[in-house]
């Protein structure tokens, strides 16, 4: 008979880490194949660590046709063959454009005077 993992009563789901980019963000990639390239961050997934930049990682798949339509030529046929789209990347190999300067920024917050908490760009502490 298998034996049941114990469970503490107080214990909660763990949270995914935070990140400082957010998605419609315009970030360098700093690491990797396509370093240098800039784009919009497209999906930002907190749980892997991932953001998704557009036209940057662009991988090719392969489409299989799985709906031909009534007649297999008519209406709603789908296009099948070989597919160039965008794969996630590390936040860790991309960083935010500072508006003013254009050039990579670290991310840091403060608080305004209502309490809300406010992106800033370290280096010359502008508002994001």
């Amino acid at each position: 008979m298998a034996r049941k993992a114990a469970v503490k009563k107080n214990q909660t789901a763990a949270k995914p880490p935070r990140m400082k980019i957010k998605k419609g963000d315009r970030v360098i990639v700093i690491a990797g194949r396509d370093v240098g390239l800039e784009g919009t961050v497209i999906l930002a997934d907190p749980g892997r660590q991932r953001v998704l930049v557009q036209g940057v990682n662009m991988v090719r798949k392969n489409k299989k046709v799985d709906y031909q339509g009534r007649s297999g030529t008519g209406v709603g046929a789908k296009q099948g063959g070989i597919m160039t789209t965008e794969a996630a990347i590390h936040v860790s190999n991309v960083q935010l454009i500072d508006p003013d300067t254009k050039k990579p920024a670290r991310a840091g917050f403060r608080y305004d005077e209502d309490g809300s908490k406010v992106r800033i760009s370290r280096p010359g502490g502008k508002d994001f």
